[in-house]
């Protein structure tokens, strides 16, 4: 359970300010339907975790645990470091006309936009450190619903309520926090 509520915290912190509830953002001001919106961001966010999940497992399955336990400090500490740089949308990351409606359309932004990002490599590290991959997908998933779910439904309103800055600090320190506890733990 331990995977799960580490998984879910994470994420949820990581997410917030990042680019993909931004594009959550631009989805619901722009779609105005709020319950393909989010079944989008649910099915490509199980799509994108269960693969990151997949390749964390089977890095423990390659790396001996010494190298892995810096490996995954070291990736800890600089997913610190990227928590303090903001996100942008990127301009056309929402344009076009939804050529598959409004779920396929968020569905295809999403997975496109989480790869490579924050919470994917999370996804990885979080998976790699707990050898729970079903844990660790499902709470990086309600993690990623905690935060972007209520931004659909209720728009610009609760991004006005949360400063962005003190969230990402918050989270730069409890990856450090991870990354020592990973490299600084008896193997």
């Amino acid at each position: 359970m331990e995977a799960f509520f580490v998984s879910t915290a994470i994420v949820a912190l990581a997410e917030m300010g990042d680019k993909t509830q931004l594009l959550a953002l631009v989805l619901a001001a722009r779609f105005r339907k709020p319950w393909p919106i989010v079944l989008g961001i649910l099915v490509a966010t199980l799509a994108n975790h269960g693969l990151a999940g997949a390749v964390g497992a089977w890095v423990t399955t390659v790396v001996g645990p010494q190298v892995l336990r810096w490996i995954l400090g070291a990736s800890f500490i600089a997913m610190a470091v990227w928590m303090l740089i903001p996100d942008k949308l990127d301009e056309g990351d929402a344009d076009g006309t939804p050529r598959w409606g409004v779920f396929g359309t968020t569905l295809v932004a999403f997975f496109l936009a989480e790869m490579g990002d924050k919470t994917q490599i999370a996804t990885v590290m979080l998976a790699a450190q707990y050898n729970a991959y079903l844990w660790v997908v499902a709470g990086t998933t309600l993690g990623m619903m905690l935060a972007n779910a209520p931004v659909v439904w209720l728009g610009d309103r609760i991004t006005r309520l949360v400063p962005i800055r003190i969230v990402h600090i918050v989270s730069a320190v409890i990856f450090v926090v991870l990354g020592l506890v990973a490299i600084l733990a008896p193997a």
